[in-house]
């Protein structure tokens, strides 16, 4: 059976986009999803998706987009390639919720191609919780690692040690969250093996929504007050720090003439910066901070 093409990669992508607006609208019981159709000066373009002012929701985003043309000069240089023409696809999701209680989360499941031959997936889910909570982590990473296991054995740990370096704040020695996985350049070596790799994409789509639903449910029950709104907002402002300074995502839409808006949905409502700031010894917003490192196995912790 041979591989899918770019157009239909795309396609199975929208509906994943579809599926999981679906989903997330159900879980709140309140926001919608508002869509913003728009098209790339260079080729291609995408459907954005914004969620406002819902239940459990505040801000987030469920971005398709599918673009095409000549491979920017930065990103050639970047990587290292010859000249030729491009074609990129995927889904990208932030979500800021309400509650301090209730964590943030990023996914995104992308296919890149070009004309000369050149092709890679690459993706991932991770978690930013405003307070650690080592339940809550466990339960995360076990659903991430039965999906990683279904393709490949070595991948969770493989994965998750990738996620470790990428989400790391190197200007604040912390990372973002307790992580999860993230995998780039994943170059297929036969036509069964790239359809491994994109059903790989395709389950993490799915389990999106699953997962955080649950945490939806869960946490939004959580009781809080100004001390933990205040907590928040600044670790929102380390997440607004990552994305703009470290995250080659946002580089890649930048530097690919990608729409501006589009690539800073990711962004939070508001974020506070508090000059330095330093948790009170025993509290828990101390807690959370000592456990910003990297390889801290949560599944038996």
């Amino acid at each position: 059976m041979p591989r899918k093409s770019k157009e239909e990669i795309a396609k199975i992508y929208q509906g994943i986009q579809d599926h999981i607006c679906t989903e997330l609208e159900i879980s709140d019981g309140f926001g919608k999803f508002i869509e913003d159709k728009w098209e790339r000066p260079g080729g291609g373009g995408g459907r954005t998706r914004i969620f406002k002012n819902g239940n459990i929701i505040e801000k987030g985003g469920v971005a398709f987009s599918a673009v095409h043309g000549p491979t920017p000069q930065k990103i050639l240089d970047r990587l290292k390639l010859e000249p030729a023409d491009f074609f990129a696809t995927g889904v990208s999701i932030v979500l800021h919720p309400k509650s301090p209680m209730v964590p943030i989360i990023h996914m995104n499941i992308r296919y890149f191609e070009m004309d000369n031959g050149v092709h890679w997936f690459g993706g991932g889910v991770d978690l930013t919780p405003h307070y650690i909570d080592l339940k809550d982590a466990r339960y995360f990473h076990e659903r991430v690692k039965e999906v990683c296991d279904d393709f490949d054995p070595e991948a969770y740990q493989k994965f998750k040690t990738w996620a470790d370096d990428y989400f790391y704040i190197k200007h604040r020695n912390e990372t973002r969250g307790i992580g999860g996985i993230f995998y780039d350049h994943l170059k297929a070596e036969s036509d069964e093996h790239f359809e491994s790799i994109l059903n790989f994409s395709l389950d993490i789509g799915k389990l999106f929504p699953k997962v955080y639903s649950h945490f939806m449910q869960k946490n939004s029950q959580l009781t809080y007050g100004e001390q933990e709104v205040n907590w928040q907002k600044l670790r929102r402002g380390r997440y607004v720090e990552f994305n703009l300074v470290w995250d080659a995502g946002t580089k890649f839409g930048l530097d690919t003439n990608g729409r501006t808006e589009s690539i800073l949905m990711s962004m939070p409502p508001e974020a506070s910066w508090e000059y330095m700031n330093e948790p009170e010894i025993g509290s828990k917003e101390k807690a959370t901070l000592d456990y910003l490192k990297k390889g801290i196995d949560w599944i038996n912790s």
